[in-house]
């Protein structure tokens, strides 16, 4: 099979070796491994980097469309709650999901590990 793309693993939750999509056991979790290969979800770290970028991103896209209905419309207050924080939830778990599949995919295909560092070797100098 064709090796799977990062955004194809991030969007329909496969499996970056075989594309199989058990990639997530809940909205933002991953599964211990792949059901169908074997793969070892666990051993892959993707850290923070999703969260912290979609922070930014989800937050900055919420505050312009909030500003832009509120200076073109004036709604009740209770309108931005009952339009903001659904939007909010729904775009950072779907965020969540594409980006931690994403890096994962990425992590798997770059066969990226933790940082080491090497010995030094005195003996060269």
């Amino acid at each position: 099979m064709d090796q799977v793309t990062p955004l194809a693993t991030g969007l329909t939750g496969a499996c970056p070796r075989c594309g199989a999509r058990t990639l997530f056991a809940a909205p933002t979790r991953f599964a211990d491994s792949c059901g169908a290969c074997g793969l070892a979800y666990s051993s892959f770290n993707v850290g923070d980097g999703p969260a912290a970028f979609l922070t930014l991103v989800i937050g900055a896209l919420v505050v312009v469309l909030a500003l832009t209905v509120e200076l073109s419309l004036g709604p009740p207050f209770w309108v931005h709650i009952l339009l903001w924080v659904p939007f909010t939830v729904a775009a950072v778990v779907f965020g969540l999901r594409i980006g931690k599949g994403m890096l994962l995919a990425l992590e798997y295909r770059n066969a990226a590990r933790e940082g080491r560092i090497a010995a030094h070797d005195d003996s060269e100098e």
